[in-house]
């Protein structure tokens, strides 16, 4: 089944979110509606950095597709341009899933939202705020336990990390803020700086370059504060966790940890993957198989 795509823009708070509607062919089913997903990429990422691989992938099983970049980011507007923001981010989810139940192709019962690494986190959020628009979550590789990820920056960074996000936090402007490296090399400055986290430009598709390769650095202030993993109870949705056993950046014991107290929850492990190993080649083929299985099965 292929798809069609065209480029959309999301109102969100007086920024425009640029995205991707992927609409199917034909039909699954006979009421003339699609189930949809709504999908947002990780820390710093925007939507051409694999997001496509998993439209495609859930188009062509019938499912409609609603991609978008948060504001500061990619083809969506707002300054400054990198500024990664967790309480706006989640507004950009709830104004996505506004805009995915007022399209009239879309059966607003069978709405599911996918997200990765930091995104994965926030799928689990906007779940438990959202119970009666989500009715299926994949989580993939989530970041859900702020203080367990900053736990991999290594110990020597951390005073010039500090200083970093209280310069920007306290002496800068939104004209000029204090910026950090997204990724780096083991021992760099970054917000992520592990034995794989240059695996992160694996994602970059040939021909394109990254707009943004640092960010304003008062996030760091914020990381080790978040506890996405703590919502999973609230969760009512079937939800599935696809959790890598070999991650870095967001260690895999605190996400097993909470995702078995979802109470529909489903956990994939998948041993062999570090955190970006399950974007590309067979690692994705089994991954993105395993959660179009799931959301066939639940949507």
């Amino acid at each position: 089944m292929s798809a069609t795509r065209r480029d959309i823009q999301i109102e969100s708070h007086g920024n425009l979110l640029g995205g991707w509607l992927y609409t199917p062919s034909t039909l699954k089913q006979k009421d003339g509606k699609y189930p949809a997903i709504v999908l947002a990429h990780g820390l710093g990422a925007v939507k051409e950095m694999a997001l496509d691989r998993y439209s495609e992938r859930f188009s062509a099983a019938g499912f409609l597709c609603v991609v978008f970049d948060y504001r500061f980011f990619g083809s969506s507007t707002g300054r400054p341009r990198g500024l990664i923001d967790p309480s706006l981010q989640l507004e950009d989810w709830s104004a996505a899933l506004d805009y995915t139940k007022s399209l009239p192709d879309v059966d607003t019962r069978r709405i599911g939202i996918f997200g990765s690494s930091f995104s994965g986190g926030h799928v689990i959020r906007v779940a438990a705020a959202h119970p009666d628009t989500v009715s299926a979550v994949v989580s993939q590789c989530p970041f859900t336990d702020g203080l367990a990820s900053a736990r991999q920056v290594p110990l020597r960074t951390l005073p010039s990390t500090a200083l970093l996000a209280l310069r920007d936090q306290f002496f800068s402007t939104n004209d000029e803020p204090v910026r950090i490296k997204l990724v780096g090399e083991p021992g760099e400055v970054a917000l992520m700086s592990t034995e794989e986290s240059m695996k992160y430009k694996g994602l970059v598709p040939p021909g394109m370059k990254l707009e943004i390769e640092a960010v304003p650095a008062r996030i760091v202030l914020k990381m080790p504060l978040l506890y996405p993993g703590s919502y999973t109870s609230q969760v009512q949705c079937p939800i599935m966790f696809g959790i890598c056993g070999k991650d870095s950046v967001a260690p895999p014991k605190p996400t097993e940890y909470y995702a078995k107290k979802a109470p529909k929850g489903t956990i994939k492990y998948y041993p062999e993957m570090g955190h970006f190993d399950i974007y590309l080649g067979e690692n994705f083929e089994k991954a993105v198989g395993d959660y179009v299985a799931f959301l066939d099965a639940v949507l």
